[in-house]
């Protein structure tokens, strides 16, 4: 699904607002980057017919200079067939992943989501991609990028959890048409599979 202009303004202006804040000089410049906040958080609530309130304290309480956050994903194969897990929050299929955290080394991070969301220990060795993550649906506020690591299988059996409902093995030909919207989507399972056939094809970039 394509992010709509609305919500790309919205995060530009909550974007630009959070980095002056951070250096402005005076109240009077705060004072001015604050109210360009609740216009992003406004124009948000009115699209998408969410309560403002939580939008706003989104939008208000980050400082420092405003960065897209990262999504991280593991890409893990079993006798050629791709590790997908079924999200609870859309029923949809998707590579295991979700926001690294702070302190967390990208590839630890996606190494603990596959553990987490599919009960497999892996170890991550080359980065298939790095891609524009400008999500939507259900509705993310903010920007961010997504990289994708190949992670090698070391142990552990399927095993879904309190995010995931399903965790299976899937053959190219086999690949769900439900798959979790801009989590994973056909571009990232072909880069997956490019990968397989040949490991050392490039990485891929946006």
């Amino acid at each position: 699904m394509k992010v709509p202009r609305w919500l790309e303004w919205a995060r530009e202006i909550q974007a630009l607002a959070q980095t002056g804040s951070y250096y402005a000089l005076n109240e009077y410049q705060r004072q001015r980057y604050q109210r360009l906040k609740e216009i992003a958080a406004e124009m948000v609530s009115e699209h998408s017919g969410l309560e403002i309130e939580p939008i706003l304290k989104a939008f208000v309480t980050p400082s420092g200079y405003s960065t897209p956050r990262v999504d991280v994903r593991g890409v893990v194969f079993k006798e050629d067939k791709l590790l997908l897990v079924r999200e609870r929050a859309d029923d949809g299929w998707t590579f295991p992943g979700g926001w690294a955290d702070v302190g967390e080394l990208p590839s630890k991070a996606a190494e603990r989501e596959v553990w987490e969301e599919a009960g497999f220990e892996v170890e991550a060795h080359k980065v298939i991609g790095v891609y524009d993550a400008n999500r939507f649906g259900p509705l993310e506020l903010f920007h961010a990028y997504k990289i994708v690591f190949l992670c090698d299988l070391i142990s552990g059996t399927a095993q879904p959890s309190i995010e995931t409902s399903e965790v299976a093995f899937f053959g190219e030909e086999e690949i769900p048409q439900a798959l979790s919207g801009e989590r994973t989507g056909l571009r990232h399972i072909r880069d997956a599979f490019r990968n397989l056939k040949d490991p050392g094809c490039m990485t891929m970039f946006d």
